[in-house]
C-alpha cells in the first residue's frame, strides 16, 4: 500500500511541483538559438559578398541605370534577394525602398544631386508589430576619394560583408515567427555623411516606430589587422554611454544616483555581449565604451541622435590598407577593399551574433517601463516597475553589479510581480536594473532605474 501511495505522489503531485517550478523559473537557455547559429551559411555569405563586390563600385553617386555596375544595380539586387526570401516564407517580409534627396554642395561629399535609397525588409511581429529591432548594413562603397564615383570601389569588407550579413539573417530568421518585428535594411550614403541612417531614423520617428535597438554592422569580415594580429574570434561592440537627448532633469538625477555608463545603447551592447557569451562562448565580444571608433562615425549614430538605442558591431582588428583606398600596389604593398581581404567564416560568426540578438529581442516581452528604485539609508534595495500586458510574459529578473563592473554580475528571477525588495543588498554599493523574461526564457534588455520610489 505504501508503494502505491508513493507512486500516486510521483504521478500526481510531482507534475504539479514541476509546473510550479517552471512557472517560477523559465528555461535558462533558448534551444532554438543553437539552430539559428548553425543555419547561418558562410557559403551564402561568400556568394552575396562576391556579388556585391562584383558591381564594381557602389559609390552613392555611381551609375543607377546599368544592371551590372553601380549602386542602382546593387540596390535592385538587394531588393530582389529580400523579395525572394519573402516569397519563400509565404510573404513574411514587407520589402520596399525608403529614399530621401540630397542636393549638390550640401556638404563637401555631395558632388551632384542624388536620391539616397535604402532597401528595407520588415518581418512583422505577431503580437507587437510596432516594436522593432533593426539590423543594418551599408550598401555604398568608396575608394580614396569619397566623391570619385567612376573609379572601381568593390567594398568587399566595407561594407558588402555587413550588407550580406543582413540578407543572411533575413534568410535564417524568416523561418520563425516572432511577437516583435525585425527590420533588415541596407542603408545608403554612409560614406558621404550617414544620410541613409538619418533618412530611415526620421522615417521611423514619423511612423511612430517603437525601436528596441539598432545593430549597425559595418565591416564584419576582416581578421588580419594592420597591427599584425590575426584574430577570427574577437569583435567590437561600440555604444555611447547615455543618450544625447537626455533632459536636464535626467542629467541631474544621474549625477546623484549614478548611471554614467547605463544608457539605452549601453544596455543594448550588454545584451549582445550576454547573448554571445551564452550561446557562442568561443567568441570574444569586446565592449568599447565609445560611440564609434575615435573621431569616426557609423550608421547607428543618426538613430542615437533621435534618442533610439543603437550600437555598432564590427571586426576587432582593422586593416586600413583595405579601407577607403584606390586599388593599387605601392612599394610592394597592396591597397584596396577587394574580396581577398574577407574571411567568410568570420563573417558567418558575426552574422550569427546578430541573428541570436535579433531573435532574443524579437521573442522577448517588452522591457520594463517606469523602473524606480529605493533604499536610501536602508539595509535593502527595492525596485518597482510597470508590468507589461503580454501573453508571453513569465515574469521579471532583477540584475545588479558592482559600480565598477562592466557587465551585470548577479541576478534574481522574481516572478510576475511589479515590485521586489532585495534583502541585505545595499543600494550604495551596486547598480541595479530589471529585465522582462518570456515563458521560453528570452529576455528583454535591462531597464535602468529612472526615478525614485517615494
Amino acid at each position: 500500500m505504501f508503494r502505491i501511495f508513493c507512486l500516486f505522489l510521483i504521478l500526481v503531485i510531482s507534475p504539479t511541483i514541476l509546473a510550479a517550478q517552471n512557472e517560477l523559473a523559465p528555461p535558462a537557455v533558448e534551444l532554438r538559438m543553437y539552430d539559428i547559429i548553425e543555419n547561418v551559411s558562410s557559403s551564402r555569405l561568400e556568394s552575396d559578398i562576391r556579388r556585391l563586390a562584383g558591381f564594381g563600385t557602389r559609390n552613392t553617386f555611381s551609375d543607377t541605370v546599368s544592371n551590372t555596375r553601380g549602386i542602382g544595380a546593387a540596390r535592385r539586387w538587394i531588393k530582389a534577394e529580400f523579395d525572394k526570401i519573402a516569397q519563400e516564407c509565404g510573404g513574411c517580409l514587407e520589402v520596399f525602398y525608403q529614399q530621401d534627396f540630397v542636393e549638390e554642395g550640401m556638404t563637401a561629399r555631395v558632388p551632384k544631386d542624388a536620391w539616397i535609397v535604402n532597401v528595407v525588409a520588415i518581418q512583422k511581429g505577431t503580437v507587437h508589430p510596432n516594436r522593432y529591432i533593426i539590423m543594418s548594413g551599408d550598401i555604398d562603397s568608396r575608394a580614396s576619394s569619397a566623391i570619385d564615383y567612376e573609379i572601381d570601389a568593390p567594398g568587399a569588407n566595407d561594407n558588402a560583408s555587413g550588407m550580406a550579413g543582413a540578407i543572411e539573417a533575413a534568410r535564417v530568421l524568416s523561418q520563425y515567427e516572432f511577437p516583435n518585428s525585425i527590420v533588415y535594411v541596407g542603408l545608403s550614403g554612409e560614406e558621404q555623411g550617414l544620410f541613409g541612417g538619418k533618412g530611415l531614423a526620421e522615417y521611423a520617428q514619423r511612423q511612430n516606430w517603437e525601436i528596441m535597438g539598432v545593430l549597425n554592422n559595418d565591416m564584419i569580415g576582416n581578421i588580419e589587422g594592420l597591427d599584425g594580429v590575426v584574430d577570427n574570434r574577437s569583435f567590437r561592440i561600440f555604444s555611447e554611454p547615455v543618450p544625447p537627448t537626455e533632459t536636464e532633469d535626467e542629467r541631474r538625477f544621474r549625477r546623484f544616483t549614478g548611471g554614467e555608463v547605463d544608457g539605452i545603447s549601453r544596455q543594448l551592447a550588454r545584451y549582445v555581449h550576454r547573448q554571445t557569451t551564452t550561446y557562442m562562448p568561443m567568441m570574444n565580444p569586446m565592449m568599447i565604451y565609445r560611440l564609434d571608433r575615435f573621431g569616426r562615425g557609423g550608421h547607428h549614430r543618426p538613430f542615437n541622435d533621435l534618442g533610439f538605442a543603437g550600437i555598432r558591431i564590427m571586426e576587432a582588428h582593422e586593416n586600413y590598407n583595405r579601407q577607403h583606398q584606390d586599388i593599387r600596389v605601392e612599394d610592394g604593398v597592396e591597397y584596396g577593399d577587394v574580396i581577398e581581404g574577407v574571411n567568410f567564416n568570420y563573417a558567418k560568426k558575426l552574422t550569427a551574433v546578430n541573428a541570436i540578438t535579433l531573435a532574443g529581442l524579437a521573442w522577448a516581452p517588452p522591457a520594463p517601463d517606469s523602473v524606480k528604485i529605493g533604499g536610501v539609508v536602508q539595509p535593502s534595495t527595492t525596485l518597482s516597475w510597470q508590468m507589461a500586458d503580454d501573453p508571453n510574459l513569465a515574469g521579471y529578473k532583477i540584475y545588479w553589479r558592482e559600480t565598477t563592473a562592466p557587465q551585470w554580475q548577479y541576478s534574481r528571477y522574481v516572478g510576475k510581480v511589479d515590485e521586489y525588495t532585495l534583502e541585505n543588498i545595499i543600494i550604495d554599493n551596486y547598480y541595479f536594473g530589471v529585465a522582462a523574461v518570456s515563458k521560453d526564457g528570452n529576455e528583454s534588455v535591462v531597464s535602468f532605474p529612472q526615478g525614485l520610489i517615494r
